[in-house]
């Protein structure tokens, strides 16, 4: 009988682990280094509204490693979650309405029913993403009478700097919006749904932000591959510390083009190596599809593209000759709304820098699996190689983030590299954890002591992180 109640025992804890890992997490003890924050919020939502908030929400920012702008074109990326993060502060309101504050000083409170949101891609202010994680929740889950909600948000991801800090408050609305209404939402429905929502805004990103925000794991990056979605744990180098350094230049993937150019550019070179190849072309709209159609690997891919795709730029006029179609029936066929006015497309271009960083990123997973002896050299050429063709070939670099790996290079960074959508934002270094106080002081001094404005922004856009937890609900009985 012992044995047996033991046995049960064993199953009922891997049942629950299992059930943990499915869904997000509610815990009961906010952590120790937080609970000052949490108490503030608390206060600032008790001031507010009159009331304690019944739980919060959190959600973590990311910095993408290595496998940049290839999500949407269905290969695999390799981020891992931040411990800056998304926090809200969420209680009911009783009249049906959503109520929503932000700690941040330039950000406006909005309200409006829980039956009429309307979101203004022309015009993305923060609690627009909010509304898009909302909607995400009720439309996705066909919730008829959704309760209203009143929010305190406070973020302490730099915002506009490439580390998905309008992901991130797009998913901790998406889990607050869940757990008010009692539902229980799995970690990848809810990173899929958040992915669908942003949409809204006028993001077409390809799931990495979401996912790795729902199901990271505190100590662990993560490979993530999509279509279906699946993950796996990388351990980061021992010996080695990322730091993260803003260009203090902003980029807004939902107030500019570039990033929704880019996704157009590439669906548009997929098609014409399909149709080059004699396949199906209508049938192809991301460059991994295609890839598979012609069963080779992705490094071998480039060839294809120097074959198919001439190395000028196309002109919109060109590409309608190309398929045979007039101009309404490329815009229909390839283009999106906000792309459809765009004239130019450097195709060969977006093509080679997909194919050769979606082999970049698998190869630095493989190394990292193998750990042979100095892989964090490897790993540094991979990253750098990374940045070289985000700069020559996507075109996504800016001077200032050209400067700052340069900078980072310099003060003795293994690999450094522009993170998340680039035009901006910040950059990456793997760096030897005992030269880490020198790294930061000549980047100091090196980057951010140049200007005024850099060095105002110094002390939060420059730091060192830690692999983070993903996102959660705290119902904290330490506060």
């Amino acid at each position: 009988m012992a044995s047996k109640a033991k046995s049960g025992s064993k199953a009922a804890k891997a049942a629950e682990k299992a059930n943990i890992d499915r869904f997000p997490p509610i815990l009961k003890q906010v952590p120790d280094d937080q609970k000052q924050r949490y108490a503030a919020l608390q206060e600032t939502f008790q001031k507010r509204f009159g009331t304690k908030p019944a739980f919060f929400a959190r959600a973590p920012g990311r910095v993408n490693l290595i496998g940049e702008h290839v999500d949407y074109c269905g290969y695999s990326v390799l981020p891992m979650a931040l411990q800056q993060d998304i926090v809200m502060a969420v209680g009911p309101n009783p009249d049906k309405k959503l109520d929503l504050v932000n700690t941040g000083d330039h950000y406006d409170d909005f309200t409006t029913d829980v039956q009429h949101v309307e979101i203004d891609d022309t015009r993305p202010h923060w609690h627009q993403y909010f509304l898009c994680g909302y909607r995400g929740v009720v439309e996705g889950e066909k919730i008829s009478d959704p309760v209203g909600m009143n929010v305190v948000t406070d973020g302490t991801i730099p915002a506009r700097a490439g580390l998905s800090s309008s992901s991130a408050l797009v998913c901790c609305a998406a889990l607050a919006t869940m757990h008010s209404n009692g539902l229980k939402i799995s970690k990848v429905k809810l990173a899929t749904d958040c992915m669908e929502c942003e949409k809204y805004i006028g993001t077409h990103g390809g799931g990495m932000d979401q996912a790795i925000c729902f199901l990271a794991k505190e100590g662990m990056a993560m490979h993530i591959e999509f279509h279906p979605l699946c993950t796996s744990d990388v351990k980061i180098p021992n010996g080695v510390t990322f730091v993260i350094a803003s260009s203090c230049v902003e980029m807004n993937k939902a107030a500019t083009n570039h990033f929704n150019f880019r996704v157009v550019e590439t669906r548009i070179a997929a098609q014409v190596i399909a149709k080059t190849e004699g396949l199906d072309w209508r049938k192809y709209r991301v460059l991994r599809h295609v890839q598979e159609a012609l069963d080779t690997p992705p490094a071998e891919m480039r060839a294809f593209c120097n074959k198919d795709i001439h190395s000028n730029a196309w002109t919109k006029n060109e590409l309608c000759t190309f398929f045979g179609l007039t101009n309404e029936e490329l815009n229909e066929e390839s283009m999106s709304k906000n792309t459809i006015n765009e004239n130019v497309f450097e195709l060969h271009d977006r093509a080679r820098h997909v194919y050769g960083e979606a082999g970049r990123t698998i190869k630095f997973k493989k190394t990292c699996d193998e750990a042979k002896k100095n892989y964090e050299e490897t790993l540094g050429i991979l990253m750098d190689t990374s940045h070289e063709s985000c700069r020559e070939l996507y075109k996504c670099s800016v001077d200032e983030l050209d400067e700052l790996v340069e900078v980072c290079r310099n003060a003795g960074s293994l690999g450094s590299r522009l993170t998340g959508a680039g035009w901006g934002g910040c950059v990456v270094s793997m760096v030897p954890t005992k030269k880490l106080k020198e790294f930061i002081s000549k980047v100091r001094t090196d980057f951010y002591s140049k200007t005024p404005e850099r060095q105002a922004q110094v002390d939060h856009t420059l730091f060192a992180t830690k692999p983070g937890p993903g996102a959660r609900i705290y119902e904290p009985t330490n506060l």
